[in-house]
C-alpha cells in the first residue's frame, strides 16, 4: 500500500488503518505539545521528586508491559548514569511474578509506571505490590488516559504524581505509536539533570527531526515495505536494544504474526541468531550516536553485506561525515543528543513499515486481530498474591 500517511486518509480508512496512520504522523506535533505540558507541570514535578534522585540509597524502577516495558528499557540506563540513586527497568510482567528479586522492604522505591490506557491489570497490580512490600514508596504514573485506573487511583494521593500526556496521544488504534514516544520523551525530560529550559528545547529539536524523517523518508519507506520478505531482524545496542525490541513487536502486532520479527544487538547477533538469515530476511541496524558503538555496528553491516546471505541489509540513524552510507540507508544529520532522545525519530520508520506491511497482507492495521485473540488492553490476566 503506497498511500502517504496523511495526504490520502480516505485510502487508509478503506484499508482499516486511518487511526494508525494518523497517530504515526501526529507524533512530532505531540512532542512539541509535550514540551508545553511539561513546562506547565515543572513546579509540580520538581516538588514531587525533591532530592530523591540525589540519595544513593534510593531506587527508581521504570515499569510497564509490552511496549510500555520497552520504554523502561530505553530510558532507565541513561537516567541511572546521571544520578546517585539507582534506576533500573523491570517489566511489570517480571515484577509481579518475582518481586523478591526487585523489591526490598527497607529500600525507598519510586515506581515509574508507563501506561497508554493506564488500566492494564499488571500496571494496577504493580502499584499495589510496591505499596504493600516497600515501607517507603512513591509513584509517578506517566499515562495517556486521564480516565484510566492509574490516573483515577492516583488522584489526591500524596505519594503519587500523575503526568498526563497530550490527549491525542491516547492512541485509538491497536498498536502503541504516539503514546509510546510521548511517554518515553516525557520520562527522559523529567529525569534529565540539565536545566528545564534545555530539556524542553531538546523536545522541540526532536520534534523537528521527526518532521524531517516523516517527510524525507516517505517514498523510500514505502518502497521498503513493498518487499516480500518473510522475516525482519532489528538490531540495536545499549538503549537502542529496547528500541529494536519495540520495532520488532510493532511488526509482529500489525502483521498478526505473519511476518516473523526478531530483535537483538549487533554484537549478540553473531552468537547464534545470525543463523536465521536467508534470502527472505531484511536486517535493520539501528545506529547509535556513540562513536565506539558505531564501529561495532559498521563492522556487522560490512560483514552482512559482504556475506550476501540476507535479502537486504539497511541501517537507520544519525548521519556521520566520513562514514559510508549504503544505498537505501535511512540517515539524518542530527545534533549531539543521547540515543534515547533520538530513538523516537528512528522508530517512525519502523512504525510506517509495519503499517504498510499490514495493509499489504490485507489486514486491518487499526485492529489486526478482529477475532479478539490479542487485545488493545490486555485481558485474561489473573493477579495472584504473594504471601
Amino acid at each position: 500500500m503506497d498511500a502517504p500517511l496523511l495526504s490520502d486518509l480516505s485510502a487508509w480508512q478503506r484499508l482499516g488503518g486511518q487511526h494508525t496512520a494518523e497517530e504515526i504522523a501526529q507524533q512530532p506535533a505531540l512532542w512539541d505539545a509535550l514540551a508545553e505540558t511539561l513546562a506547565d507541570m515543572q513546579s509540580a514535578i520538581d516538588a514531587f521528586l525533591g532530592d530523591w534522585l540525589r540519595q544513593p540509597g534510593n531506587r527508581v524502577i521504570f515499569t510497564g508491559a509490552g511496549s510500555s516495558g520497552f520504554i523502561a528499557e530505553m530510558v532507565a540506563d541513561t537516567i541511572n548514569a546521571q544520578w546517585p540513586a539507582e534506576a533500573r527497568a523491570v517489566h511489570t510482567t517480571s515484577l509481579l511474578t518475582h518481586p523478591a528479586l526487585y523489591l526490598e522492604r527497607e529500600r525507598p522505591t519510586l515506581l515509574v509506571s508507563f501506561g497508554r490506557s493506564g488500566s492494564s491489570p499488571e500496571s494496577i497490580a504493580a502499584v499495589d505490590l510496591v505499596r504493600e512490600q516497600v515501607a517507603l514508596s512513591r509513584f509517578l504514573d506517566i499515562t495517556c488516559n486521564g480516565e484510566g485506573e492509574l490516573a483515577r487511583r492516583g488522584r489526591d494521593r500524596d505519594d503519587t504524581l500523575t503526568l498526563l500526556m497530550p490527549p491525542a496521544s491516547c492512541d485509538r488504534a491497536f498498536a502503541m505509536t504516539s503514546s509510546l514516544t510521548c511517554m518515553q520523551l516525557a520520562a527522559l525530560a523529567v529525569f534529565d539533570r540539565a536545566p528545564w529550559e534545555q530539556r524542553l528545547e531538546q523536545l522541540h529539536t526532536v520534534a523537528a527531526l521527526g518532521r524531517r524523517a516523516l517527510s524525507d523518508w516517505e517514498q523510500a519507506s514505502t518502497f521498503l515495505a513493498n518487499g516480500s520478505g518473510t522475516r525482519v531482524i532489528y538490531l540495536g545496542s545499549g538503549p537502542l536494544e529496547g528500541l529494536a525490541r519495540e520495532c520488532a513487536l510493532k511488526l509482529l502486532e500489525l502483521t498478526a504474526g505473519r511476518v516473523l520479527a526478531l530483535a537483538n544487538t549487533p554484537l549478540g547477533f553473531r552468537h547464534g541468531p545470525k543463523s536465521t538469515l536467508d534470502a527472505g530476511t531484511l536486517v535493520v541496524v539501528l545506529r547509535s550516536a556513540q562513536p565506539v558503538a558505531r564501529r561495532y555496528e559498521q563492522d556487522l553491516l560490512d560483514e552482512l553485506r559482504r556475506d550476501g546471505v540476507a535479502g537486504r541489509v539497511i541501517s537507520v540513524g544519525p548521519r556521520v561525515d566520513g562514514e559510508p552510507a549504503a544505498p537505501g540507508d535511512f540517515t539524518l544529520a542530527v545534533p549531539a543528543l543521547p540515543d534515547p532522545w533520538l530513538a523516537p525519530v528512528w522508530l517512525t520508520l519502523a512504525q510506517r513499515y509495519a503499517l504498510r506491511r499490514s495493509a499489504a497482507l490485507d489486514l486491518t492495521p487499526d485492529n489486526p486481530f478482529p477475532d479478539g485473540t490479542v487485545n488493545r488492553v490486555v485481558q485474561g490476566v489473573i493477579i495472584h498474591r504473594h504471601g
